[in-house]
């Protein structure tokens, strides 16, 4: 089924489909980020399609998807689907979200947030397109009472961030703000995300480092990477903070206060 067939039969379905009586809109996410924002802010009977990495273990609220369906993102995933709604970071093809919302399908892009203003807009955007502002805001406000409890704990401590593939985060990151928020300060001054020297971290140790990712929720090169040398892993051993589960870390999303708390508990 070419592209436009699709859309015709998507539109055609929606059009003449038995009224169901629903919660909310009916709502669909297009990749493992785009999941969680929907399973916190969907009712669950409007949710009519999730990612298949919505179960996976890096995903925040795989619990609360047990049992929900698991789509891939195509035209033939969304005619079945027939979403009022569709929710995605980075999911699927970008014309496809312009197509259908250009024919009635709400589209909404969340913003790959590298702050906490980023992320409560995030937050808001979907809570109005399903119709579930007083839910949103409560989200909003346990992340910030989350945020208030760990401001300052660190008392400026220098910290460096450091993956399993070697890659450390600085400023314009949602790295950099959480520990920020814990009132550290971060190492890495370079923008963005980049690689770091494992022979200088061995020869001169950071004082203090905060692991990401090394309780094995992504798999693939992560696992034999630069980040888990054993030279690397012996020299920080003794410096390390935290370790931070990839379910917090891995999506621009409100669960990154939580990176937050594990980091001010851990200066505590």
């Amino acid at each position: 089924m070419n592209a436009a067939k699709a859309l015709r039969a998507l539109l055609a379905v929606m059009a003449f489909a038995p009224g169901v009586a629903l919660a909310g809109p009916r709502v669909m996410s297009l990749d493992s980020c785009a999941d969680q924002y929907v399973l916190a802010l969907a009712p669950r009977d409007s949710i009519v399609g999730l990612s298949h990495r919505a179960i996976s273990r890096d995903s925040y609220l795989r619990r609360d998807a047990a049992g929900l369906p698991l789509r891939r993102a195509t035209f033939e995933s969304l005619v079945a689907a027939r979403p009022e709604v569709v929710v995605r970071l980075w999911g699927g093809d970008a014309r496809l979200s312009k197509a259908l919302e250009k024919k009635g399908v709400t589209t909404v892009a969340l913003d790959d947030a590298a702050d906490f203003d980023g992320v409560r807009a995030n937050v808001r955007k979907v809570a109005a397109a399903l119709d579930r502002r007083p839910q949103g805001e409560a989200i909003i406000t346990r992340m910030d009472a989350q945020l208030a409890r760990a401001a300052g704990a660190g008392k400026g401590r220098p910290v460096l961030y450091l993956t399993p593939g070697g890659y450390t985060a600085g400023p314009s990151t949602l790295i950099d703000a959480l520990l920020k928020a814990a009132g550290y300060s971060n190492a890495s001054t370079a923008p963005y995300f980049a690689p770091v020297s494992l022979e200088s971290l061995v020869m001169k140790p950071p004082a203090a480092v905060v692991l990401g990712f090394f309780d094995g929720t992504r798999a693939g090169a992560d696992r034999w990477g630069p980040g888990r040398h054993a030279a690397l892993q012996k020299a920080v051993k003794t410096r390390t903070v935290a370790s931070l589960p990839g379910t917090m870390i891995g999506c621009p999303g409100w669960f990154a206060a939580e990176a937050s708390a594990i980091l001010a508990e851990a200066a505590r």
